[in-house]
């Protein structure tokens, strides 16, 4: 979908605040709050999940790949083109990998991740060259609001509350 930049700008915001519900819903299950949405290109919300990681007992329960999960059932097809995805955290390097091969065409997400991120901070998954497939990525969108509710989250199970 082609977007000014104002539009584009708004239509992220709008779309990284009902993942940053997800993430919140993920919370209050006791999960990482991180949540996903995935919309195709009219704005159509596909999919939308929380991390299920810990309620599931699954160690790819990461909300991306349950949002990937959803919208390859609701278009009824493994590839995912013409779509975008809208996550609260940077990737994951098993998220990154899953991202790439659905064929997603932009990825959003909010706050940075120093010790994981796959797509900026640790390495480049999507964008470096090496792979068939390469994404649009635009970081940061609600940056601080994203981080900071995982911020809290992770002072609070370590009883630092704030």
């Amino acid at each position: 979908m082609k977007y000014t930049q104002k539009e584009s700008a708004e239509t992220d915001l709008h779309f990284m605040r009902l993942a940053l519900q997800e993430a919140r819903k993920a919370g209050k299950l006791g999960e990482v709050p991180v949540g996903a949405v995935i919309v195709d290109e009219k704005g159509t919300v596909l999919a939308s999940s929380g991390n299920r990681s810990i309620v599931d007992r699954n160690p790819s329960g990461h909300a991306e790949i349950e949002a990937l999960q959803a919208a390859g059932q609701t278009l009824e097809n493994y590839r995912l083109p013409n779509t975008t995805l809208y996550v609260t955290i940077e990737p994951c390097v098993m998220c990154a990998g899953a991202i790439v091969h659905a064929r997603i065409r932009r990825l959003v997400f909010g706050a940075l991740d120093s010790k994981a991120g796959a797509v900026v901070s640790r390495y480049r998954i999507g964008r470096d060259g090496k792979l068939n497939h390469q994404l649009e990525i635009e970081g940061g969108v609600l940056a601080a609001e994203c981080g900071e509710l995982l911020t809290s989250f992770f002072k609070k199970k370590r009883g630092r509350i704030l």
